[in-house]
């Protein structure tokens, strides 16, 4: 009897998955059983699958707590991957913090909580910012991100007391870099690094765009085997997204290991790596 896995998406998909095609026909030409199932869809028996993967649930971001609630269920029923454990260090953006903490170069990022009294001319007065992107702490993809120079600082103070008074927010300067070249994502599949593709600036409901597959440099290699090792626990997948500051130095953006886009139709390695890496977990 072939084992079972479910990739899991949402209910309502706020944009295509364009891997999710893919990701079936390459686990059932393995011999898999595999589906696609919504992680808010009540009536799914999880227990039936040997293995669920978390890929396309890209409306958690508007009910984190359900959705930790929902990963405690599914783990506890069959095996998650990636687990609670990471999912929830992974959900809010101060695990960033934590990485500057262990000396790895981020983004600059202020983080403000719910609630508080916040002044976006103050918080980029005292770091000097006047060009900046503010979004949620717990977001995904582009959701609720908006770009503010200093002649908008004004806008920007009514869309970031909106946000604040229902979530944590984050504030970062915007890199001039990103404007030239974008971000960088390398991607780890089952350990192995695959492929890195080069993304274009990305704003509330802004289509993505993308690269052809890239070679993972070897600073790209070394940072996110840094980052890594702050997570608690393993993981089968994750994506390190950076883009360079003003003097030309790499800094992360993201490390994304809840339910990144892996970008595999532009790696023939990358496709066999996660098949791999599904099969690895089957194992245990």
């Amino acid at each position: 009897m072939s084992k079972s896995v479910t990739l899991v998406t949402c209910s309502v998909m706020p944009e295509p998955d364009p891997d999710q095609q893919l990701m079936l026909d390459l686990l059932e030409g393995s011999g898999l059983d595999v589906s696609l199932d919504a992680w808010d869809d009540e009536s799914v028996d999880w227990s039936r699958f040997d293995l669920c993967v978390l890929r396309s649930t890209w409306n958690y971001h508007a009910r984190p707590d359900s959705f930790i609630e929902w990963c405690e269920g599914a783990a506890g029923a069959s095996r998650l991957k990636n687990s609670v454990d990471v999912v929830r260090w992974n959900i809010h953006k101060a695990y960033l913090l934590e990485l500057e903490s262990e000396g790895l170069p981020i983004v600059p990022t202020a983080i403000l909580k719910r609630g508080d009294e916040h002044q976006l001319q103050a918080v980029c007065g005292e770091r000097g910012w006047n060009d900046v992107v503010v979004k949620p702490c717990v977001s995904a993809g582009s959701a609720n991100t908006r770009r503010f120079g200093i002649e908008q600082f004004d806008a920007g103070e009514l869309f970031l007391r909106e946000l604040a008074s229902e979530r944590d927010v984050m504030i970062q300067p915007f890199m001039k870099s990103v404007e030239a070249g974008g971000e960088r994502a390398a991607i780890m599949l089952g350990g192995e690094l695959t492929h890195a593709i080069e993304k274009a600036p990305r704003f509330h409901d802004d289509d993505e765009s993308v690269s052809e597959a890239k070679e993972v440099t070897g600073i790209e290699c070394e940072m996110l085997e840094s980052a890594l090792k702050c997570v608690p626990g393993d993981v089968l997948y994750a994506r390190l997204d950076t883009m360079k500051g003003d003097n030309g130095e790499l800094l992360i953006s993201e490390l994304e290991i809840i339910e990144p886009s892996l970008f595999l139709l532009q790696s023939d390695r990358a496709q066999r790596a996660f098949v791999r890496a599904i099969e690895s977990a089957l194992e245990f």
